[in-house]
């Protein structure tokens, strides 16, 4: 099972919180973390970033979308941050410059998020490249996937589907895990699972339905300010998450049905064994 630390945009644009998470999501025994990438001029339009809003970088949506944007300088610091702490990193870029910008880093995985996933012209540049990619199908149907999934194959680019819903929070209620097992059916591959819910229990049943990975935003403090703390894991509920998912394969055992060893002595002393 391979664990997903999604740090995203939880730094808030600060690289020492952003190494705080690193070495969060290190402790708590996670495979990688996961940052977004955006330039911010062509992900949104001027008409957009031009809107009023209230943040900690000023009042309009473009001050926030920047503020919230780490550059080259901090990219260097987390590459070389993961690297000696022996952690993966990865990030989900949302336009072309974004995934060009994150070549140079000759990184293991892309990541194409869920708004990303009906654009065309982006797939194909991603697919080219032919590097593992996990692909969110959060906001999408299955002609939308069917669509994405044509692409990345034609291209002979090694993909995995991941199960999500696009909410920040996600009732349970919502989440509809019966899906990771359609996926899987429907497509002949790996299906992951990337959870927006505030809780553990419906990743670690995301597993246990034969999720191939795990991706969870995390965070210092749900209380930071973010759009996506409230729908993350603190270290506590982190923990308890990988503990619990490295745990499946060890409960669930091998189908073979017999006598266990340690099941002998208590045998002997409860059983009528025929003479």
């Amino acid at each position: 099972m391979f664990v997903i630390a999604e740090i995203g945009i939880n730094h808030n644009g600060n690289i020492n919180v952003a190494k705080d998470l690193i070495m969060l999501a290190k402790n708590s025994g996670c495979d990688a973390v996961k940052f977004q990438k955006r330039t911010v001029n062509v992900v949104y339009s001027k008409e957009e970033l031009d809107k009023p809003r209230e943040s900690p970088w000023g009042s309009t949506q473009r001050d926030q979308k920047v503020g919230l944007e780490f550059e080259k300088k901090e990219y260097d610091e987390i590459n070389l941050f993961c690297r000696n702490n022996n952690i993966i990193w990865f990030a989900s870029a949302w336009d072309v410059p974004s995934l060009e910008f994150l070549d140079q880093y000759n990184l293991f995985y892309n990541k194409v998020a869920s708004a990303m996933i009906t654009n065309i012209n982006f797939l194909e540049e991603v697919a080219k490249r032919k590097k593992y990619t996990f692909i969110s199908t959060g906001m999408s149907n299955y002609k939308m996937i069917d669509k994405a999934v044509e692409i990345f194959k034609l291209n002979k680019c090694e993909f995995e589907l991941m199960h999500t819903v696009s909410a920040y929070p996600c009732q349970e209620n919502e989440l509809n895990l019966h899906i990771i097992e359609d996926l899987k059916n429907r497509y002949k591959c790996k299906v992951g699972y990337s959870g927006h819910e505030p809780s553990v229990s419906p990743s670690v049943i995301a597993a246990c339905l034969g999720a191939t990975s795990i991706e969870r935003h995390i965070t210092i403090d749900r209380s930071m300010y973010g759009s996506d703390q409230a729908a993350s894991l603190e270290e506590k509920g982190l923990k308890e998450l990988v503990n619990i998912i490295r745990k499946i394969p060890v409960v669930i055992g091998k189908k073979e049905k017999d006598i266990f060893d340690c099941e002998i002595e208590v045998a002997k002393k409860l059983r009528y064994w025929e003479k």
